[in-house]
């Protein structure tokens, strides 16, 4: 349709139609393939542990464990989770790179999808996992609480291991990277929100929930231990969970093959250090060929601020590899040679050289564009909000923008619900960007001055018509400094056609796309002081947040929505909300 209220459920008979169908719909899910419904329930609430000489620590977790609990599916299931909050706070989970194609209620950020689950309520999440394989993660999306609600989302293939298209390993471990603060993470958050200042660094780096024995007062119960038996293979599952921090991933004496990223699968990549941008997820073999001993598996910042970003912990964190039988448990565990923290050379080649393993039948990079985009991602200033009683009026607050509008979520109505209803008035506006307000020297010294630092606060959408390809150069800027920036897209996966320094130049730029095998993700880190560019089609109706991965940055504004129209049938067209959705 060529208008755009015609395109917006207004019609009780949609959402009558979609009711009937709904039903027959997830019977033929559950059925075909001899697809499961995969169920779990989420109690999210206080959790008590001692970490770093805080005893009896209390903190917000799922099921009294940190990291939450694993949800494995296989490829095609229905994924069922029953959220019980009984925590004090709002809560939504979002299921990181899950595409959500007609559950686009299930996704979870608050106040895009949906409202927060208020203290004593529930929701329950369903969804479908077809056409995706791999190591995704589940995480809050309300807060700084995903820094202890966290945990591993695995899909297999349909066949098990036997269909990987790679070696089939002999066991498979989770490896997945967080950040821990002394401090009340909701409170930290909430400090900054009223005073305009981010919150300090975190005082530790973890792997699978523990810090590991370089850290003072960490207890030998405060390492994670991997057992590994000579000359198996073992697939690493690697997450990054951390709030604002890119880690390198070590294994003293051993390598890596790379053979997924973001759960699409790569062509094998050999290397020695793994990098993840907060987001990200990266799934590689290791061989345990190394002197039956102990090693170090090691995690430490990526700080890729230029001149100096925030502060940072210059802290490492370990685990344990251990081998069955000949090791000595007395002597200490060898360490990697680990990059060091302003190592963006290291950070670039990992990142840069990845490619996609191309399958039969898998999605291939659009040729056609429809619609081209230049954002820019970066730092800012702007006025202090009203709500921010402790800001210093005086001057302006740090802030975060792209093509300088920065995002603020609504407080009444989820962007969703606005869209759903065609009652957008007062909720978003239909007004973000295709290119920069203003086109200037992105990463030069010259161009950070107190003009274009500058940012207001709104809350605008890029409205894509069903099925159009989209084309996003994201330009990093120097305004107060440039930074390495995890850009993660709902609801969609991207191919990445092409990353460098400086300013984008096309000319220069599109000769050297890969429109052949271009590694697909849902969230690319933007080379710090440089540019990438990437390609997608919206093909899932709804609205989707784009948006960095630092929470930090997220909670200075660094994001937009993309509202996607609804596509020419009804399975095409976005179904109505469930009844159990939450209220504000």
């Amino acid at each position: 349709c060529s208008a755009l209220p015609c395109c917006m459920h207004t019609s009780t008979e949609m959402a009558r139609s979609w009711s009937l169908l709904l039903p027959f719909a997830l019977a033929l899910v559950a059925s075909a393939s001899h697809a499961a419904i995969v169920e779990h329930t989420f109690n999210v609430g206080n959790l008590s542990i001692s970490q770093l000489c805080q005893p009896d620590r209390i903190i917000t977790g799922v099921n009294g464990q940190l990291p939450g609990p694993t949800i494995r599916a296989s490829e095609g299931d229905t994924v069922v989770v029953h959220l019980v909050n009984e925590s004090p706070y709002g809560m939504t989970i979002h299921w990181h790179g899950i595409f959500q194609r007609g559950s686009q209620w299930a996704d979870g950020p608050a106040m895009v999808t949906q409202c927060p689950v208020q203290p004593g309520g529930n929701y329950t999440y369903r969804f479908n996992v077809t056409g995706q394989e791999g190591t995704l993660w589940w995480h809050a999306h309300f807060s700084f609480l995903r820094a202890t609600v966290y945990g591993a989302l695995i899909i297999l293939p349909r066949g098990g291991a036997e269909a990987y298209p790679f070696t089939k390993p002999d066991k498979e471990e989770i490896v997945m990277f967080g950040e821990w603060w002394n401090a009340n993470v909701f409170d930290l958050q909430q400090m900054a929100l009223l005073t305009g200042i981010p919150a300090g660094p975190a005082d530790a780096y973890t792997i699978n929930g523990k810090p590991g024995d370089l850290y003072n007062c960490s207890a030998p119960n405060q390492t994670h231990m991997f057992e590994a038996r000579k000359n198996e293979t073992y697939l690493l599952r690697i997450i990054n969970a951390a709030l604002n921090t890119p880690l390198f991933f070590k294994v003293a004496n051993h390598t890596f093959t790379v053979v997924a990223a973001d759960a699409c699968y790569t062509t094998p990549y050999k290397t020695g250090v793994v990098v993840v941008g907060p987001g990200q997820t990266v799934d590689a073999l290791m061989v345990a060929d190394a002197t039956a001993g102990r090693y170090y598996m090691a995690a430490s910042p990526y700080d890729s601020g230029i001149p100096s970003g925030p502060p940072f912990s210059k802290t490492v964190a370990t685990a344990v590899l251990e081998y069955a039988g000949g090791a000595n448990t007395t002597s200490p565990p060898a360490l990697p040679q680990l990059p060091g923290f302003n190592d963006t050379n290291t950070a670039h080649r990992f990142l840069s050289n990845l490619t996609a393993l191309v399958l039969p039948g898998k999605p291939t990079v659009p040729l056609a564009v429809d619609t081209r985009m230049f954002v820019t991602v970066g730092m800012g200033v702007a006025d202090c909000q009203p709500e921010q009683t402790l800001c210093n009026r005086s001057r302006t607050m740090f802030a975060s923008s792209m093509n300088n509008a920065s995002f603020v979520p609504p407080r009444s109505t989820s962007m969703l619900e606005a869209h759903y209803s065609n009652l957008t008035a007062g909720v978003y506006t239909r007004d973000f960007p295709d290119q920069p307000p203003i086109l200037f020297d992105y990463t030069a010294d010259a161009s950070n001055n107190a003009t274009m630092q500058y940012t207001t606060k709104s809350t605008k959408v890029r409205t894509l018509r069903y099925n159009e390809t989209v084309e996003m150069v994201l330009q990093n800027t120097r305004l107060i400094a440039k930074e390495s920036h995890p850009m993660h897209l709902h609801g969609f996966n991207f191919f990445v056609l092409a990353q460098g320094f400086g300013n984008y130049n096309q000319t220069t730029a599109a000769p050297q796309f890969n429109l052949v095998n271009p590694q697909e993700r849902n969230t690319v880190l933007v080379p710090t002081g440089g540019w990438a560019v990437i390609r997608f089609v919206a093909d899932n109706p709804g609205m989707w947040y784009m948006h960095c991965h630092f929470e930090a940055h997220l909670d200075l504004g660094l994001g937009m929505v993309f509202e996607v129209q609804d596509g020419p049938t009804l399975d095409t067209s976005l179904p109505p909300p469930p009844k159990d959705l939450p209220q504000c």
